[in-house]
């Protein structure tokens, strides 16, 4: 069992992001990842900063602790062929402790260039062309490619890792996992959903299982609620929703009338680690190996304590039930 720490992008400054890297590594997380938006959620937020500039920063001011993009979308705000130089590049600065996410991305922060906003099986169209230009890409030499949907002229990425990145995918479905199992290396989460890495292992996926884990850790249990709500009601409307609403006014008033208790079912939440221990166990029961820890309460250093002292050692000792 492999353990991360989100670094929330839309919650924290580029700055304080780094610091919490740095601390991720000193309390012994093994990796971090970082979410890869051009809008916050919520205007709540405040905070929305460029991914590969932090993980720049953070390749420089960490030893060994590995790093994740969690996940970038590779085409309409960006080319795949940018993509695979920023992880090329960035793969090179942190000596290879580099993993690429990728996803088919949701208009919040995808629209702003002003490509519109495909729809699912065309975005997922696309993400398969994007793994194949990057993965081009990174074989060395110039290449061109014909899509239904991209094309790559005449390009060379000149500095290349000697192992290139794995490539993690984003699933919210069968469809995706698919995608995940014949273009990634490994399959990417959100939710507790063991027939995602079914479909992952029935589409010949046998990879790292990642999914991120939503926890608020606080001294008392309401405090920790409040948190969550605050930080994280966008993420209760579910995927179908969070991929199609357009900017955080639109996601301010779709989680108006989310409550504290409607952060209570899927949160570990307040002081106790067992509390956190039962939200974590869900995951590890529909099969995933790779929890990134998602902290929506309000002290990240209380977190990071925390983590050390009581949640390290017993959370990676979980094993499926049954």
């Amino acid at each position: 069992m492999r353990i991360g720490y989100k670094l929330f992008a839309e919650g924290y400054s580029p700055q304080e992001l780094v610091r919490q890297a740095e601390r991720a590594e000193e309390v012994g997380f093994d990796f971090v990842e970082v979410s890869d938006h051009f809008h916050p959620w919520l205007y709540s937020h405040g905070h929305s900063g460029f991914a590969w500039s932090i993980l720049a920063a953070v390749a420089m001011r960490t030893r060994w602790i590995e790093l994740a993009t969690g996940v970038t979308c590779p085409f309409l705000r960006y080319h795949p062929a940018i993509i695979a130089q920023a992880a090329a590049t960035t793969a090179l600065l942190c000596d290879g402790r580099f993993t690429l996410g990728l996803g088919s991305g949701e208009r919040l922060s995808e629209h702003v260039v002003g490509k519109g906003w495909p729809a699912v099986g065309q975005r997922h169209e696309m993400l398969r062309e994007s793994v194949q230009i990057i993965r081009l890409l990174w074989s060395g030499g110039y290449h061109s490619f014909e899509g239904k949907h991209l094309q790559l002229e005449d390009a060379q990425v000149f500095d290349l890792p000697e192992t290139p990145p794995r490539i993690v995918v984003a699933s919210g479905g069968p469809d995706s996992a698919k995608i995940a199992a014949e273009h990634g290396d490994a399959i990417f989460t959100t939710e507790p959903r063991a027939d995602l890495v079914a479909a992952y292992r029935e589409a010949g996926g046998d990879g790292a299982r990642y999914a991120e884990v939503p926890l608020a850790w606080a001294d008392d249990e309401s405090t920790a609620l409040r948190s969550a709500r605050e930080m994280f009601r966008f993420s209760v409307p579910g995927w179908k929703v969070m991929a199609e609403l357009p900017n955080p006014v639109n996601f301010e008033a779709a989680t108006e009338l989310v409550t504290e208790d409607d952060m209570a079912g899927p949160f570990g939440y307040g002081p106790e680690a067992a509390d956190h221990l039962t939200v974590a166990q869900r995951f590890v029961d529909a099969g995933f190996d790779h929890l990134t820890l998602v902290n929506a309460g309000p002290d990240p250093e209380g977190f990071f304590d925390f983590f050390a002292k009581e949640l390290d050692e017993p959370i990676r000792t979980l094993t499926p039930n049954g």
